[in-house]
């Protein structure tokens, strides 16, 4: 009996007990679902990354005031400002520094004529827009004259106008109050999108760094109150910024060999790829769990084949008294487990997708289906009925003829 004409002869054999066919496929399902699943949930995660620090900006440093270590702790950032306007100017002059503009924030009520939007407001500097590469959408981005005039002008993410004015409205030359103090829009930034973090990037208010010291947060002071961000002059020259920031920074706050830094420059490129790599290594201790789950599904296929073996035993020895030969039996064995494993691959493959899905879009995740591991996950499910059902198909293949007639 050739291969094809085995393979109709096998699957009317599983299809005469459906239940059982069904309840044997069934870890074969939940470990190849979870297997898509885990692996769409990670490449999510990879490309949610991605795309946060694609939306934040590319070369970027990001400078903080942080505090020395005492008693063999380290404080965090923020919890001993350090960073000086002198020290902005002295990282501005770092040869491969394109641009330094510092930011500080604070949640403030932005109120138009009759609505009124709890947002985040944000001091800054012209700097930052070409940092982050956000150009204005409509109007225009702060320049260096508000900076020096202290101007009352602002900058709306789209978030914030269509929740002050309305979606499509056009708010250039209108005034915002901010804690208060009125703002005339300027321009509205271009979309920026979610964070990655389940942050909205629209959710904010741009204003020139003097005004928001002098009318929000309430005097300059000698040190910046938030951080600094840094544009390198190209992606390989950011590391040699980032030395170079440093070794300025240690001079000018006199730290000795062997003392910690009171600052923190953080690349964010090297941030991305911390966040890439633990998203992959969760995603592997997943997958692990997983296949254990596969393997828990092949030994289910071999119990219930061996249960089978034994119940068609007289059928068996019935097939093999009219010809067929103990490769027949084999063969006949072994498609019908790699039929059992298959099945149970695909529906696992669809199962993996819709929950892949569902949790893609209750946890913001961006669904990504990988063809080559659909596929690998199917050719493996094929093996685990190949290893697991070569024993039971065996025992059918040199079970005695007379003997199994004979059997009740």
């Amino acid at each position: 009996m050739t291969l094809l004409r085995t393979i109709p002869v096998a699957l009317s054999a599983l299809t005469r007990n459906k239940l059982r066919s069904l309840l044997t496929v069934l870890g074969i399902v939940i470990g190849v679902g979870a297997v898509i699943a885990m692996v769409s949930i990670g490449e999510g995660a990879k490309a949610r990354v991605a795309k946060t620090f694609e939306n934040i900006g590319t070369n970027m440093l990001v400078l903080r005031s942080g505090s020395s270590s005492r008693g063999g702790v380290r404080g965090g950032a923020g919890s001993r400002q350090s960073i000086t306007w002198d020290d902005l100017e002295a990282v501005r002059r770092v040869a491969a520094v394109k641009y330094a503009a510092p930011v500080q924030s604070s949640s403030a009520q932005a109120q138009s004529e009759d609505q009124n939007w709890q947002t985040s407001v944000q001091g800054t500097s012209p700097e930052l827009f070409e940092i982050r590469n956000w150009p204005a959408k409509s109007g225009r981005v702060l320049t260096d004259v508000d900076v020096a005039n202290k101007a009352k002008v602002a900058v709306l993410g789209t978030t914030v106008v269509e929740n002050l004015f309305g979606a499509g409205a056009d708010p250039i030359g209108q005034t915002v109050r901010i804690n208060r103090v009125p703002f005339v829009v300027v321009g509205v930034a271009s979309s920026k999108g979610t964070s990655g973090f389940g942050g909205d990037n629209d959710d904010v208010v741009f204003v020139p760094i003097t005004t928001f010291n002098a009318k929000i947060q309430g005097g300059l002071g000698r040190y910046i109150r938030g951080s600094i961000y840094i544009g390198a002059t190209s992606p390989d020259a950011t590391k040699a910024a980032q030395s170079g920031i440093e070794q300025v920074l240690r001079q000018r706050h006199r730290i000795k060999a062997g003392q910690d830094d009171d600052f923190r420059v953080r690349d964010l490129a090297d941030l991305a790829s911390a966040q890439q790599q633990s998203a992959e290594t969760i995603t592997s201790l997943l997958l692990g769990v997983a296949l254990v789950s596969l393997v828990v599904g092949g030994i289910g296929i071999m119990n219930i084949m061996l249960v089978s073996v034994t119940e068609r035993t007289r059928e068996i020895g019935l097939r093999m008294a009219i010809g067929a030969t103990p490769r027949n039996v084999l063969t006949q064995f072994l498609v019908e487990a790699v039929a059992l494993s298959v099945i149970g691959g695909l529906l696992g493959v669809a199962c993996g997708m819709g929950v892949a899905s569902y949790l893609a879009g209750q946890f913001g995740f961006e669904f990504v289906m990988r063809a080559d591991i659909t596929v690998i996950a199917v050719i493996f499910s094929a093996l685990v009925g190949v290893v697991f059902g070569l024993y039971p198909a065996r025992k059918a293949a040199l079970l005695d003829p007379i003997q199994a007639l004979r059997y009740e």
